[in-house]
């Protein structure tokens, strides 16, 4: 008899995707879309994302071009961006509405490495999370001792195996925004 690791590994993955998505959302002075991803917009009485009221698209490397479908929603868009902190500059015109990424300063640099290391601990809180529920079900396993220090041995293995990638994601973001 051995023990599953297919639900800690999962769990692991996810924390992993989880800091990837999140680190895809801070903007390094760059326009990107997927910065607006998060961002949700109440319109025709639900909330929804900014691409099911309009397209967005890169204007130049610090200017996004959102193109509303429905010229209604402009300031409900204008609104949710505000809302959604992010540092941006929003300005609406007749055909849509352009947001622009600010010049990083290196206070602005600081901050967001400081969002980065708060989203870093979250994303480790949750590793730790995953290990507890594995040995939580190892314990219940009744497994003889010695597969069980094998099976501990294990997921601290994996556990550290994801914590350096972890690590790794965010040298490469902090990298990014510090050059």
């Amino acid at each position: 008899m051995s023990f599953s690791y297919t639900q800690l590994d999962a769990g692991l993955e996810e924390v992993s995707g989880w800091l990837s998505r999140e680190y895809s959302r801070v903007h390094t002075g760059r326009a990107s879309p997927m910065l607006l991803d998060g961002v949700m917009v109440e319109a025709y009485g639900s909330f929804q994302p900014i691409k099911n009221v309009g397209s967005v698209g890169v204007e130049d490397a610090r200017t996004l071009r959102i193109s509303l479908w429905d010229k209604s929603v402009i300031k409900d868009v204008e609104k949710a961006i505000i809302a959604a902190n992010l540092g941006l500059t929003v300005s609406a015109d007749g055909e849509g509405m352009r947001v622009i990424f600010p010049m990083l300063t290196t206070e602005n640099r600081q901050r967001l490495v400081k969002v980065l290391k708060d989203k870093m601990e979250d994303a480790r809180i949750s590793v730790r999370k995953e290990r507890e529920a594995a040995l939580t079900s190892l314990k219940s396993a009744e497994l003889p001792e010695d597969d069980q220090r094998r099976a501990k041995e294990e997921i601290q293995k994996r556990v550290d195996a994801i914590n350096a990638k972890l690590e790794s994601i965010f040298s490469t973001k902090e990298t990014e925004i510090l050059s």
